[in-house]
């Protein structure tokens, strides 16, 4: 299954953001996952992800669109944030130290610790790429 969203660079969107990964998914597998597990991690990393690009990549110009890809082959999920920003230097992160108490800089970190594997493209054709993805493990 493969699904894709345009949506507005606008936090007012944010429930359908969260909406249209769920639903998508539920329709999808029904119950053969364990949603109370999956749902959480999963909403929690999309939001992330788009929050940011609004904050940030796409600051001040609402009109710029985010496009989410969603793909599911079995239980192996694939969800792509593309944005036109100006694009983030991996090579310049320092994960954030718990004693320095700063506000920002964990969404990589929060990424990385929900999803199986993340991956950023910077500068794709004009765009840039974030690609989280996991495995959906089956009811146990």
């Amino acid at each position: 299954m493969r699904t894709e969203l345009h949506i507005p660079s606008d936090l007012r969107f944010l429930g359908i953001v969260e909406r249209w990964l769920l639903d998508s998914l539920a329709i999808e597998l029904g119950e053969q996952v364990d949603w109370s597990r999956q749902s959480s991690r999963l909403r929690l990393a999309l939001v992330e992800a788009y929050s940011n690009v609004v904050r940030h990549a796409h600051r001040n110009q609402p009109d710029l669109p985010v496009i989410l890809r969603l793909e599911l082959r079995g239980r192996d999920l694939a969800i792509e944030i593309w944005d036109h920003g100006q694009g983030f230097d991996l090579s310049t992160y320092l994960a954030p130290s718990p004693e320095a108490m700063q506000e920002h800089g964990y969404g990589w970190l929060i990424l990385n610790r929900l999803m199986d594997r993340v991956e950023y493209q910077l500068q794709v054709n004009g765009r840039n790429c974030l690609k989280l993805q996991a495995n959906l493990m089956s009811v146990v």
